[in-house]
């Protein structure tokens, strides 16, 4: 054991992905994760004090990262129709692309996050808070006419779920699919715009 090793709560993450890439989600230990590491399982443990909150982790890092690209999206200043279509279809692109590139690490992950449930809450909460600022950026730039943005972006988050929820991803690769996304984005941003006489 190298217990010199300076060990952070990221590279115990790092190790994790890679021990539930090699031994899958209900043979993975938190022994292994130690001994990818070449420490004892006691120093995991000092900075993740239980498995659960070790997979907590885990689930939120992934779905962080899922986030970066539509953070940024949401922090621009273009103008709000565009951006507001363009993150949700990023967003739609994100979850198929993980599933289709790696099944077996999503559902891995998928798992997690289904015994993740505050992560998760956590995870929609920031999304639906990225979708309100778009909508409140068109607000501002006279482009959408809405009464309350944060009941809106909660019903655009749920209006599209069937293009970013895990549970529909059996349908993601179906030749209409496209079409689908193309009417609903379209039926969704023609809702939002300003109504003019």
């Amino acid at each position: 054991m190298n217990e010199a090793v300076v060990l952070t709560p990221e590279r115990i993450l790092e190790a994790t992905e890679d021990v539930l890439r090699r031994f899958g989600l209900t043979k993975a230990t938190v022994v292994d994760v130690a001994r990818a590491l070449d420490v004892s399982h006691g120093s995991v443990y000092r900075h993740f004090p239980s498995k659960a909150s070790l997979r907590d982790a885990v689930a939120k890092r992934w779905l962080d990262r899922a986030n970066e690209p539509l953070c940024k999206i949401a922090a621009g200043d273009g103008p709000a129709p565009e951006r507001l279509e363009q993150w949700l279809r990023t967003a739609f692109t994100i979850k198929q692309k993980k599933v289709c590139d790696d099944p077996e690490m999503f559902a891995t992950y998928l798992a997690l996050a289904q015994d993740a449930r505050e992560v998760v809450e956590a995870y929609k909460d920031k999304q639906v808070d990225l979708i309100a600022k778009i909508l409140s950026d068109g607000v501002a730039q006279g482009v959408f006419e809405i009464d309350n943005v944060k009941a809106t972006a909660r019903a655009v988050f749920d209006a599209t779920v069937r293009y970013h929820h895990p549970a529909h991803a059996e349908e993601w690769a179906k030749p209409e699919c496209p079409g689908r996304i193309d009417a609903l984005l379209a039926l969704l941003l023609k809702g939002l715009r300003v109504c003019k006489p």
